[in-house]
């Protein structure tokens, strides 16, 4: 059962006049309605997007240091292709590496194997396996490349890989996207 408030007198009514003063009416009107709110757009996406181009133009290089057809690229299917071209700007930090100079074809596959495992036990995304360019190699080109990417395209917990950016290593790394 609610209680009613208890009824104003005449003495607090007047009260009341007395402390708030002249009261204006105000004509009330309806709210314009409000527009519509406007569908997200990535901005940030679409302004990273239109500044590469001039990022392009802008680079300075050099064009003996290019590597154009030694890159190595793989993308796991099912998987958006943006993941990739993410990986090759280098836009996922890497947490860890292993460096496989030195090494014959089977320590490295050994190294690669524990390498993953022991990322995958800490939980790492982003690694960098660094192969070497196999510059001393025989005609056969570089082993330990070649070893890599296969190894690599074999593997479940792996999502992507592409050579590192040429800070990172270039054609003599791949930085690799591991499954969380």
């Amino acid at each position: 059962m609610q209680r009613r408030p208890p009824a104003i007198n005449e003495d607090d009514a007047r009260l009341f006049r007395e402390a708030v003063g002249e009261v204006r009416h105000i004509d009330t009107q309806a709210a314009p309605p409000s527009a519509p709110k406007p569908s997200p757009q990535p901005r940030m996406l679409e302004a990273d997007e239109a500044a590469v181009p001039g990022e392009l133009l802008g680079m300075a290089f050099d064009p003996a240091t290019l590597e154009v057809g030694e890159e190595l690229s793989y993308l796991r299917d099912g998987y958006p292709p943006k993941l990739l071209r993410q990986l090759k700007r280098g836009q996922y930090s890497v947490q860890d590496e292993v460096d496989l100079h030195q090494m014959n074809a089977a320590a490295a596959q050994a190294s690669i194997a524990v390498f993953l495992a022991e990322a995958k036990r800490h939980g790492l995304r982003c690694v960098r396996i660094i192969h070497g360019k196999g510059l001393r190699s025989k005609a056969a080109g570089p082993v330990l490349k070649t070893l890599t990417d296969r190894l690599l395209r074999r593997r479940d917990d792996v999502i992507a890989f592409a050579s590192a950016r040429p800070a990172q290593g270039g054609t003599g790394a791949v930085v690799v996207l591991l499954q969380g």
